[in-house]
């Protein structure tokens, strides 16, 4: 199972483990608390980029695009409570503020200098589609290790992605 790739360990990826009940291997709830903590640092840097966006946008199309960007962040922010609950469930650490998430997260920085309303809606689009592609493989990673109520997880994270991505994209399509 895959941590993030630039070497950071599977230790600093899980925290302190605690006991639990729940039937799976220590060392897969380790790999798979590792996996939630990425897709936490994931989804959290994933709203605050799409905040950014909302709260930055400009042009001709402002008024849709700040009223699109506030309800797709809208749509996952629950996802970072969900993922960090399930992490501690299986007796992980969630590791959640926004330091760690930007420490670890896989999508890049939102540029600092992108305001008019297509270009911030590629940069929306881009990182969008970054995150679905890794909720995807988060899914398959955990159907893999046999922990279906996490494979779950995060293909309903993925539906609400894709849908969200759908939205956003069809408003460059003609």
């Amino acid at each position: 199972m895959a941590t993030k790739t630039n070497g950071t360990s599977l230790k600093s990826m899980t925290g302190a483990l605690h006991a639990t009940s729940i039937d799976i291997p220590v060392n897969v709830r380790e790999q798979i608390i590792a996996l939630c903590n990425q897709q936490l640092a994931n989804t959290f840097d994933l709203y605050s980029q799409t905040k950014q966006a909302h709260w930055n946008v400009k042009g001709i199309h402002f008024g849709s695009l700040h009223l699109l960007f506030d309800q797709m962040a809208e749509s996952i922010f629950p996802f970072v409570d969900t993922i960090a609950e399930r992490a501690t469930a299986l007796g992980g650490t969630a590791l959640g503020t926004a330091r760690m998430a930007a420490q670890t997260s896989e999508l890049p920085e939102f540029p600092s200098d992108v305001f008019d309303g297509t270009t911030t809606l590629q940069v929306v689009i881009e990182r969008w589609a970054q995150f679905a592609a890794s909720v995807r493989a988060a899914a398959g990673q955990a159907d893999a290790a046999d922990d279906l109520d996490t494979s779950d997880l995060f293909v309903d994270i993925s539906r609400v992605a894709d849908k969200m991505l759908w939205f956003a994209e069809a408003h460059l399509q003609a």
